[in-house]
């Protein structure tokens, strides 16, 4: 382990642009002390706590679903070199806790999530920015795919969470900062150049 300044990347995308599989794919490139990620999703607030629609639906597309100064606390403590525990957030399943992350601090570390650029003491640390995405409707036939085949929800309601939770959060929280990213992934139908690319800066700053 290095004792060099750690490497600060900030990677978001829409909902189903492919995020997942990409940074699942990049950190199968790396050693665990080269690269440790810090995802947003674990820090969703309980959902007692989270606004309901007009509907009486909650909206978990929204910032204040999500605990930022822990989640910036934690990105400083890793960046200090501390350790950090996280109880994993598991959808549709809210009551049950997931089992306990530990992330180890390395010398690459990612933040990634769909606000990370929207709330700017997170944004300002990141030495790269990385934004992926998708047309809109490859990325809502991914979601509906992955909603009703994996959690469970019906198609309907996959495509009202789609209309009234998904879409505007993406134009207000997303969108407006896809300006501040360095590297624009498009992921309609493969990333595996962007991969490629990505993955070598990330070899070049390990190696400097």
């Amino acid at each position: 382990m290095h004792h060099s300044k750690p490497y600060l990347v900030g990677i978001t995308g829409g909902s189903a642009s492919g995020k997942t599989r990409f940074l699942s794919a990049l950190s199968d490139l790396f050693k665990e002390d080269d690269v440790c990620m810090l995802s947003q999703d674990n820090y969703y607030k309980p959902a007692l706590e989270h606004a309901k629609d007009p509907n009486g639906h909650i909206n978990y597309d929204l910032p204040q679903c999500i605990d930022m100064d822990r989640f910036y606390t934690d990105i400083h403590a890793l960046k200090n070199g501390q350790a950090v525990s996280i109880q994993e957030y598991r959808f549709q399943h809210e009551e049950q806790f997931g089992q306990t992350l530990t992330i180890k601090p390395a010398t690459i570390i990612i933040a990634e999530g769909l606000f990370i650029f929207y709330d700017e003491r997170i944004r300002s640390l990141f030495d790269l920015s990385v934004f992926i995405e998708a047309d809109a409707e490859v990325q809502y036939s991914r979601r509906l795919k992955r909603d009703t085949e994996e959690r469970n929800i019906p198609a309907e309601f996959v495509k009202y969470q789609w209309d009234n939770h998904v879409m505007p959060a993406y134009h207000s929280y997303l969108l407006p900062y896809r300006s501040h990213a360095d590297i624009i992934i498009t992921n309609n139908t493969h990333f595996n150049n962007s991969l490629k690319v990505v993955a070598d800066h990330f070899t070049a700053v390990l190696k400097s």
